[in-house]
C-alpha cells in the first residue's frame, strides 16, 4: 500500500468512525476529535467539526515539524495528540470525546484516580484496562497534553475530567471500540446501586495472560 493510498484509506476511516459514533451517542454537536498517524506526520479532525459530518477532504493535515500544511484549521487539542504519538510508538490513532456517562462520572466522583473505573467486566480488562483520572484544566491546556504524554506508553487511555475520554490504539476502528466499551463500562457503573463487585486480582491475571493486555 502506498503513503498516497494508506492515507485516503485513513481519511475515510476516520469519517466513518466519526459519523458512527456520533449517530449512536457518543459524541454531539462539535465536540470531540480524531487523529491518525501517517509516514510524514498526521491528520487530525478540524477545530470545531461535527464528528458526524466529517469530509476527508477538508480534515487537517500537519507534518512531521508539526507544521498545518493541508485541509481547515487542525483541533486545538493537536498538542494533546501529538505527544501521545510521540511517547507511545504502537498509537496509530487517538480519539477523544464528551461522552455522557464518562464525564457523568467524573461530575459524580470516580472510583479512584489511578483507575476511574474497577475491573468490572472482562471486555473492559481486554479492550481499555486501567484509565486513570486527568484533573480539571480548559479545553487545549498544555499541562494536559504533558500529563497525558509522560503515561501514554502506560496505559491506553485518561479520562478529562468534565471533558471527557482520550483513547489510543493501533487502528481508528479499534480505538473507536476501546471507547465505546468505557462508556458502556461507566453507564454500568453509574446505573446500579449498590456498586457491582470488581473482578478478583486472580482473575484479572487470567484476563491478563489469556489475552496479552494489561490492566
Amino acid at each position: 500500500m502506498t503513503a498516497q493510498t494508506d492515507e485516503a484509506r485513513l481519511r475515510e476511516e476516520i469519517c466513518a468512525v466519526g459519523a458512527s459514533l456520533h449517530a449512536r451517542g457518543y459524541t454531539t454537536g462539535t465536540a470531540g476529535n480524531i487523529s491518525a498517524r501517517l509516514s510524514d506526520g498526521w491528520l487530525i479532525t478540524p477545530t470545531d467539526a461535527c464528528l458526524g459530518k466529517l469530509d476527508p477532504a477538508r480534515l487537517a493535515k500537519v507534518n512531521a515539524d508539526n507544521e498545518w500544511i493541508s485541509g481547515d484549521k487542525p483541533s486545538k487539542t493537536l498538542a494533546l495528540h501529538r505527544g501521545i504519538y510521540e511517547r507511545n510508538a504502537q498509537a496509530r490513532c487517538v480519539l477523544h470525546t464528551h461522552s455522557t456517562h464518562l464525564v457523568a462520572l467524573t461530575l459524580a466522583g470516580v472510583a479512584a484516580p489511578d483507575a476511574v473505573l474497577p475491573p468490572i467486566t472482562p471486555y473492559q480488562v481486554m479492550k481499555i484496562g486501567r484509565v486513570p483520572l486527568i484533573a480539571y484544566a480548559r479545553p487545549g491546556a498544555p499541562s494536559v497534553a504533558e500529563q497525558v504524554a509522560a503515561i501514554a506508553g502506560e496505559v491506553r487511555g485518561v479520562l478529562l475530567e468534565r471533558l471527557g475520554p482520550v483513547v489510543w490504539a493501533d487502528s481508528v476502528t479499534r480505538a473507536s471500540h476501546a471507547l465505546e466499551e468505557l462508556e458502556e463500562t461507566a453507564r454500568l457503573w453509574l446505573m446500579l446501586a449498590p456498586r457491582p463487585a470488581a473482578l478478583t486480582p486472580a482473575q484479572v491475571a487470567e484476563l491478563e495472560s489469556a489475552f496479552g493486555v494489561r490492566w
